[in-house]
Formats: C-alpha cells, structure tokens, sequence
C-alpha cells in the first residue's frame, strides 16, 4: 500500500476516531457502530479503507470479526508506528478532536458493562461445577502465588497464554509481561477472556481462537509458553508440548500447570478429562522430546487431587519426534 493511500484513509473525521478507538481496545464492528453512532454497513466500509491501508486489523473470531490496531511487533510498520503517535499528540494538541475522542471513549464503558455481564451470567450458570471440582485441590490464589514466586523477578517477555479460559493467568502474568497473547479454542471462553483483559492496552494483549496442537504462530515467537490446567484435556498432549516447545524461544521457559497422576474416573465424563493427571516421568519425557530441560517441580497438596507445576527451558536443538509411550497410549 503506497504512503499516499495511507494518508488518503485517514482523511475522514470517522476514520480517525476509529483508529483512536481501536488503541484503547479491541472492538466488533457492531461495537463500533454502537460507540459511533453510525449504521454498521457504513462502519463496515470506514473499516474496510483502513484496514486495506495497514492502519486496522481484522481477526475473525467464529461469525464475529474483531477489530485491533496494528501490533507494532507483528505486522506493524515504522510509517503506520509514526502515523498513530502522530495521531496520538494531535488529540492532545487539537481541542475539538480532544473532546470527540474523549466522548467516543467515555461511551467504551457500556460496551465493556455488557461485556462483564455476559461473563457474569456464564460463570453463575456454571459455578456449581466449578465450586465442586475446585474443592478437590489446593485453592487457586495458593497456585497463582507458586507460579508467579517460582517465575521470579526475572522479566516474562512475549507470554502465551495456552487455553487462557477466563483470562486469568493473562492477568495475572501481564504486569511482568512486555506482551501476551492470550488462545483458547473455545469462542465462548474468549468472550469470558475479553470481559477481563479489556482494560489492558490493545498492544499488550491478544485473544486468539486457536488449537493448542496446531498453534497459529511462528516458530520461536514467544519467551514464556504457559500451559495452565489445560493439558489433561489433550488427547496428544505430547502433540501439546511439541508445539510449545516450537513456538518457544531459546532460552525460553514453559510452565505447565496441572494434576498430578490420579484415578479418579470419574472426571472423565463429568468434566471431560481426557487424562488422569501426569506422573514426574511422563511429563520429564515430553518435555525432553519437546526440546526443554526440566526444572524443580512444586507440588500442592491440600486436596484430594495434587496439582504440580512443572517447568522447563528451552534449549537450543529442535525438539526429536515424539515417540509415544506404551502406557501413554493406553492411558
């Protein structure tokens, strides 16, 4: 796209509040519409010019479709970096373009209630199973301050967040994060992620609908793969690993919260539990072949499950095929 059709998108009023809108969060066009005040056909054209010119990004989320502004470490460029700092100091600079930005802005707040809302409705419909599945383990802030005591003072960098769910981990990792990209499968999941990561910069973090067996992301695109409560529901979750391990930088480190070996049958059908937990052995295995060295294990065992967080850093040399286990197989 030549730097002319660049500037010829920007020359309209609605166009330039949608590039200052989609740099405090992410947006559906019917969203926009709804901030704007316009008809969604016509909103649908201005976000098409700019998208066309690099200044928005589309990302279809099963039949929704959401809007971002470019990440400036992905498919961003020096010129579209400087166009939006550009328009950055003019609503600081311009009064009239500084009050319509803060007025579209102000009428984020319902489109973030609705939001929360709906997230609200999804966890009352489901917090009875989740309340009797947690009493079987040690409480989640005891885990979170594991993980994040065990994680250090050292600087997370690039996070993947693989199987986000309700985005916590995403935001509890985001102060240590220079960006986070946040991936579940489920679509409804991600509306859930959205709700509680939508005050964080656009630029910080990224949902992602995707498969934690075929990531859609580049090989060594992260520093920090995190891997919580998410493998027992694998049916390859040595496929999992590899894939992380793929995605992971040298030097990296991948975290991977989860049960411990168990026989409770029962999980299986009520919560879909593909595995009973991992051993030491098993998941020292698939970290090996996934290209990471293990580290010291936490174990937690206030409950009847016992949940380990295992660590590994990825090494230099490609992850070997992975040759599964007899006793895997049959698991």
């Amino acid at each position: 796209m030549s730097v002319d059709a660049k500037f010829r998108a920007l020359a309209d009023p609605t166009r330039l509040r949608i590039v200052r809108l989609l740099g405090a969060m992410e947006l559906a066009v019917g969203e926009l519409a709804q901030v704007l005040g316009q008809s969604q056909p016509r909103v649908s054209r201005h976000v098409g010019i700019l998208c066309d010119a690099g200044l928005a990004e589309r990302r279809k989320e099963g039949s929704w479709v959401f809007l971002r502004a470019p990440v400036a470490s992905t498919t961003s460029s020096p010129l579209i970096d400087a166009v939006l700092r550009l328009l950055a100091i003019a609503e600081r600079e311009d009064p009239d373009f500084s009050l319509q930005c803060e007025d579209d802005r102000r009428k984020l707040a319902a489109i973030r209630s609705t939001r929360e809302e709906a997230a609200e409705g999804y966890f009352a419909r489901h917090a009875e199973d989740w309340d009797e599945l947690r009493r079987l383990h040690s409480p989640d802030q005891t885990v979170e301050t594991q993980i994040i005591e065990a994680l250090g003072d050292e600087p997370a960098g690039e996070v993947l967040d693989i199987g986000t769910g309700t985005g916590r981990m995403a935001e509890l990792l985001a102060p240590k994060s220079t960006r986070i990209v946040a991936l579940d499968k489920s679509l409804e999941m991600l509306r859930i992620a959205r709700a509680k990561l939508q005050h964080f910069p656009t630029d910080q973090v990224e949902l992602v609908q995707g498969d934690f067996s075929d990531l859609p992301f580049a090989a060594q695109s992260f520093d920090t793969v995190l891997l919580h409560q998410v493998l027992h529901f694998a049916q390859a979750p040595a496929t999992a690993l590899m894939e992380a391990g793929r995605v992971t930088r040298p030097g990296g480190r991948v975290v991977i919260v989860d049960f411990a070996d168990h026989n409770r049958e029962d999980l299986r059908e009520r919560y879909a539990h593909a595995r009973l937990g991992f051993s030491d052995d098993q998941m020292a295995r698939m970290l090996s072949d996934a290209g990471f060295t293990s580290k010291p294990t936490i174990a937690l065992e206030e409950g009847e499950l016992v949940i380990k967080i295992w660590f590994g850093e990825r090494g230099s040399a490609r992850p070997t095929s992975y040759s599964p286990d007899p006793k895997e197989m049959s698991a």
